[in-house]
């Protein structure tokens, strides 16, 4: 099976501008993502940018780049775009955040091979809360999936919520799920649903998702373990620089 990773990379963050080229170590962060898909295994990687300074960094470490436009509103978008211009065909399209500079090549590997069921359309990840403040944070995303853990909804809030259960005991009663950011795609799919209209539970939660659940497509939820940092703060790049002395050094 033909699987084709794709890592949208945007320069102009509202809470960190420049992100992409940001150091971590002796590499950008960018750089990393891309190196850790690579790991994967998958059949090609490509970077996709709206900005000629990210496309030229990329490009100087060996990258394979597709320039973007700038009027995206999300990564998905990027991600179509820069498919139909590479010109391949490829069955999978994996969107991986171009934050996580230390993403489990694994996770990649696990989202590939479910998609030799045919009956999949989109795939991702889901791990389990263990904190009571992360099942409150609203920057958490909480799910709640069916019996063949396929997601039924996507939410900022607490889902579900127990009523008859005070609020300290609800994960030792029941398994709460966060979702872990990374998607994948039969490439017919990503087709269509760029195409799709935005719905107004969508705007409300900001999540994307749920524009391609109120459509009627589904999406498998994974579990695994995210176990990295996702990057949206320079606070959060002190983190990373962190986990990486304590990691690879």
């Amino acid at each position: 099976m033909k699987v084709i990773a794709i890592i949208p990379a945007r320069y102009h963050s509202s809470r960190f501008p420049g992100k992409p080229l940001a150091m971590i170590g002796d590499k950008s962060m960018i750089r990393r993502v891309f190196e850790r898909v690579k790991l994967s295994g998958v059949t090609e990687a490509i970077i996709a940018t709206d900005d000629d300074r990210i496309l030229k960094h990329a490009e100087n470490f060996g990258a394979k780049v597709i320039l973007t436009s700038s009027k995206h509103k999300t990564g998905t978008e990027r991600c179509a775009e820069a498919y139909e211009k590479n010109g391949a065909a490829y069955e999978v399209v994996i969107n991986v955040q171009g934050d996580e500079p230390f993403i489990d090549p694994a996770q990649i590997k696990l989202l590939s091979k479910t998609f030799e069921d045919q009956q999949i359309q989109i795939a991702s990840l889901m791990e389990k809360i263990t904190k009571l403040e992360e099942l409150e944070d609203p920057n958490t995303i909480k799910i709640a999936v069916d019996h063949q853990n396929f997601a039924l909804y996507f939410s900022r809030s607490v889902i579900p919520f127990m009523r008859d259960k005070t609020k300290k005991n609800w994960l030792k009663d029941k398994a709460y799920w966060k979702h872990i950011g990374i998607y994948a795609f039969r490439s017919s799919v990503l087709k269509e649903i760029v195409k799709l209209q935005s719905i107004q539970i969508e705007a409300a939660e900001s999540l994307e998702q749920l524009r391609w659940l109120y459509y009627g497509y589904r999406i498998k939820l994974l579990e695994s373990s995210f176990g990295g940092i996702s990057v949206d703060t320079p606070e959060d790049l002190e983190q990373a620089n962190l986990i990486l002395n304590n990691t690879y050094i």
